[in-house]
């Protein structure tokens, strides 16, 4: 890949990122086919109504709102209990932490996951939680889930075209290792 590609890549990534944490390329809404698919947080006008984007991006030009020194106390996130979206908090963390150019490769890697997920694992019902599962399981997690269910597939002689059966050992996997891992996967 050359620097073209990294930039056009990175330049794609940045036009998902939520200012409030979010990553849109792991969202039902931006996933979707319908005609209402949404484009992400900075591409279209469906952003417009969002006071936290009105904020950050629109009154001070930020990418995110971690580069705001008033973040902890801010009142929009308060009324909006942003630190209470799972897991918009999280990736705010991990923003800071990390940088936001490391974080948006982790990012669209976990798309990528959700994207093939959705390939080989959607009977037509399961965006929503391979969504869930993809913004907030550690993607060893989820590549372990689908290691496991494959060889269920084989050891069970399921045909590998019975897409719900597929889905349903798949979905009951990653049920169990977000158990066992203590991972929310409600709200």
């Amino acid at each position: 890949m050359n620097d073209h590609d990294n930039t056009k890549d990175y330049n794609e990534a940045m036009n998902l990122v939520g200012c409030c944490g979010l990553y849109c390329g792991l969202c039902s809404k931006y996933q979707s086919k319908a005609p209402s698919r949404c484009m992400g947080c900075r591409l279209g006008e469906q952003h417009s109504w969002c006071s936290i984007w009105n904020c950050c991006v629109k009154k001070h030009g930020y990418d995110t709102c971690t580069e705001c020194s008033e973040i902890l106390n801010c009142a929009i996130f308060l009324r909006r209990k942003v630190f209470q979206w799972i897991p918009a908090a999280d990736n705010l963390r991990q923003i800071n932490e990390i940088g936001l150019k490391n974080w948006l490769k982790g990012q669209t890697e976990r798309q990528a996951l959700l994207e093939k997920l959705l390939q080989n694992y959607n009977e037509g019902r399961s965006m929503n939680y391979y969504c869930k599962i993809c913004a907030r399981m550690p993607m060893e997690m989820v590549h372990k889930a689908i290691i496991e269910v494959e060889e269920k597939l084989v050891s069970e002689k399921v045909d590998n075209s019975d897409i719900k059966m597929k889905a349903n050992l798949l979905k009951a996997i990653l049920k169990d290792f977000a158990l066992e891992a203590n991972i929310n996967l409600e709200n």
